[in-house]
């Protein structure tokens, strides 16, 4: 399954690649990826899992970029 996020006010490519590393990492994560230019996270993940996804990944963009709001698309 692949969830796609917009991760509106990203800014910084820094940040965007500490969000993609914690994201790959979350349980049944197969594959994060950021896109700074479009601003969007996608990820590959377990279907089984993906419940939960979307909390988590908000939790991860907040601790690194408070002011980035993330919309699932």
């Amino acid at each position: 399954m692949i969830r796609t996020y917009i991760l509106e006010d990203l800014d910084c490519a820094h940040c965007a690649g500490k969000i993609e590393a914690d994201v790959a990492k979350l349980e049944g994560v197969k594959k994060s990826t950021v896109t700074l230019l479009t601003q969007k996270l996608v990820v590959e993940i377990e279907d089984a899992k993906a419940g939960k996804l979307t909390k988590e990944v908000k939790r991860i963009v907040k601790k690194y970029e408070p002011d980035v709001t993330v919309i699932e698309k």
